[in-house]
């Protein structure tokens, strides 16, 4: 009778060991998969956007002890010659301001007689700006442009300009967007800029995986970083106020701005994480992965707090919003 009972009760969960079975394996699989990675990379050549400081200055660090060939794009004299001054011979350095297409031809041309026949292994688009940042209605026009030319409308030069070196060598494009190109939680450039980055990496990577090129989106979470420091955040925020109508002043009222602030200052405080390899760490990856992810998530508040919101109705991201943030003094 036992054994009879013990037969019905395996055979009735037969399909949750099966399925547990195959999720171990597959994860198990995964991992194994992960963690291989590419062989010969004192060959190839990798060219990182952004590289006075941050994140691009940390991984230009980091592949140029691993072996790489690594071009640095740096936006001042003094960033190149600081990266020089820290790293070895197998770094180079070239002056880039990914908002102007005569400064990318330039670079691009460095690049193709640096590279040879090698091609391009991998394109790292760091280069960023956050600022401004704050209340849609703040804004001006030039506000908002000011921000799309260097994340998007650089984004996209760099790619396609730099696209037939990378083809040529089957590489990476490496593309750092943001949680905030997931969910929109401020006004301002930088988030638009960030969802258009993740629309088309994706469209990108769709149209040339047949030609065995991969596309890889960072998303960071907040991190410690020039795009995060509070004094340029508040200076900014005081700009935007002082600029703003006596009409739309008196919307808001004189303690908003004080409001905003200190809320702005809690966030940076408390969120902020320090420890900035974790982005880097996820961009060598994608550099070095014999078989890279699509998306990298780096960052405590990206995996716990804002992708899964991302996934919630947006009712649950407004509400949210609203009672972190302050209301306006004529609000209704």
């Amino acid at each position: 009778m036992d054994m009879q009972f013990a037969y019905h009760l395996l055979w009735e969960n037969v399909w949750l060991y099966i399925t547990g079975t195959f999720v171990v394996l597959w994860i198990i699989v995964w991992l194994y998969r992960d963690s291989l990675e590419i062989d010969k990379v004192t060959d190839k050549y990798v060219f990182v956007t952004g590289c006075d400081t941050g994140f691009g200055n940390l991984l230009c660090k980091k592949l140029d002890r691993k072996g790489f060939h690594v071009l640095a794009g740096c936006f001042t004299e003094k960033g190149a010659d600081d990266l020089k001054r820290v790293t070895g011979p197998h770094l180079k350095t070239v002056l880039l301001d990914v908002t102007s297409q005569h400064s990318i031809q330039k670079a691009m041309e460095w690049t193709k007689k640096e590279v040879g026949d090698m091609g391009l292994w991998g394109i790292v688009n760091n280069a960023g700006r956050a600022l401004p940042m704050g209340p849609s209605e703040w804004m001006k026009v030039e506000d908002f442009h000011s921000i799309m030319k260097v994340n998007v409308d650089g984004v996209i030069a760099m790619t396609m300009t730099f696209l037939p070196l990378i083809k040529k060598a089957r590489g990476r494009i490496v593309n750092v967007a943001s949680v905030l190109g997931r969910v929109a939680a401020n006004g301002g450039g930088y988030c638009i800029s960030k969802f258009a980055v993740e629309c088309f990496s994706d469209c990108l990577r769709r149209d040339i995986s047949y030609f065995g090129i991969k596309v890889c989106i960072i998303e960071p979470g907040f991190f410690k970083t020039a795009l995060t420091n509070l004094e340029a955040i508040e200076r900014e925020m005081n700009r935007l106020w002082s600029q703003l109508s006596p009409e739309v002043q008196a919307s808001y009222g004189e303690k908003y701005l004080e409001k905003f602030l200190k809320i702005q200052h809690l966030a940076m405080k408390f969120i902020c994480d320090p420890d900035i390899t974790k982005v880097t760490n996820c961009m060598e990856h994608a550099l070095t992965a014999a078989y890279p992810r699509t998306r990298y998530s780096a960052g405590w508040d990206a995996k716990l707090v804002w992708i899964p919101l991302s996934y919630m109705p947006s009712c649950v991201v407004d509400i949210g919003l609203k009672l972190l943030l302050p209301r306006p003094l004529k609000s209704i």
